[in-house]
């Protein structure tokens, strides 16, 4: 399926969320950066260059490195640990969960090259379980940003708040999903397209998969919502419920495992809410990952433009049934 002529490309959120911070840094010298050995994939090697006294590298020690952001954190430092996502989520939960979220450390934990980015390097270095483990830990704010547009708005976010952010970035160029004037609010998802036959809820680099589904079953009649739903915790409930009113049916998308991801955070609020639509979630399923390229693996588990646009259809059509 090819790249509708309405969306503009732009470019890796990682080459946003470098340059971004580096602006900010430069106003405010308070502004650190701690990496685990990750400065080239994090792209922050022109931080390095340009402000070579507010970065800290402590090499590959994930536990160290959270536990250290935490204490430049405590000493009122504004701080980005930078460090893969298989790595940061799994190596060092327990000082995220203790240092940093327990003890109320405004840490700005950047994960990087997550979900299955990092395909060719197999299900080790696949950040598939992040969100699950983190929405389960009190006091985590959680942000996917989508576009180049919601990544430079969500590092900016983040510098002003006082308790602990996650930020979920891959490594793709991206296209632009938003028109001028958007308005990016932590904790409020924003649309992408309207419509009223199904809604897709989806995060990440997995949104503009969603996009396309959504202009490949205009094609077909079928009137295709899409959500960008950049703050999976706190979950923007009241437009998932909106959703679901004004839709006959649901597709939550990620670059997750179906356990515990976005999906489930917005099943369990309909199932709560007592709100009954035909829902599906778009995810990894439990079993074993493959190698490949991300978009390879994302489309064996039908998180392509093609398997949403199926998806969907089996859904209305299940629904009639």
């Amino acid at each position: 399926m090819t790249l509708h002529s309405a969306i503009e490309m732009g470019r890796a959120n990682l080459d946003v969320f470098s340059e971004t911070l580096l602006a900010l840094a430069k106003s405010n010298r308070n502004i650190l950066v701690v990496t685990s050995d990750s400065r080239g994939s994090g792209k922050l090697v022109p931080f390095a260059e340009a402000l070579p006294d507010q970065i800290i590298e402590v090499g590959i020690a994930e536990q160290n490195l959270v536990g250290v952001a935490a204490g430049l954190a405590s000493a009122g430092k504004i701080v980005y640990a930078v460090s893969p996502g298989s790595f940061l989520t799994a190596r060092s939960l327990e000082q995220i969960k203790n240092d940093v979220c327990y003890s109320d450390q405004p840490v700005k934990l950047v994960a990087i090259s997550s979900g299955v980015s990092y395909g060719a390097l197999g299900s080790t270095h696949h950040s598939l379980h992040d969100l699950a483990v983190l929405r389960a830990i009190h006091n985590c704010t959680i942000l996917v940003p989508a576009d180049n547009f919601e990544t430079a708005e969500a590092v900016k976010a983040a510098a002003d708040m006082r308790s602990p952010v996650f930020i979920r970035f891959g490594k793709r160029a991206l296209p632009h999903l938003h028109k001028p004037g958007a308005v990016f609010t932590v904790g409020k998802s924003l649309a992408v397209r309207e419509g009223t036959d199904i809604a897709f809820i989806a995060a990440g680099e997995a949104v503009i998969q969603a996009v396309f589904a959504s202009e490949a079953l205009e094609c077909e009649g079928i009137s295709a919502r899409v959500i960008s739903m950049h703050t999976v915790k706190p979950l923007d409930e009241n437009a998932v419920l909106k959703a679901a009113r004004e839709c006959r049916a649901i597709i939550t998308v990620e670059e997750h495992s179906c356990a515990g991801g976005l999906g489930e955070a917005c099943a369990s609020l309909l199932i709560q809410a007592g709100v009954s639509v035909p829902f599906h979630i778009a995810g990894f399923p439990d079993e074993e990952t493959t190698a490949g390229s991300q978009l390879e693996i994302m489309a064996a588990c039908g998180i392509s433009p093609e398997g949403l646009t199926q998806s969907a259809k089996d859904l209305l059509n299940r629904n009639r049934l």
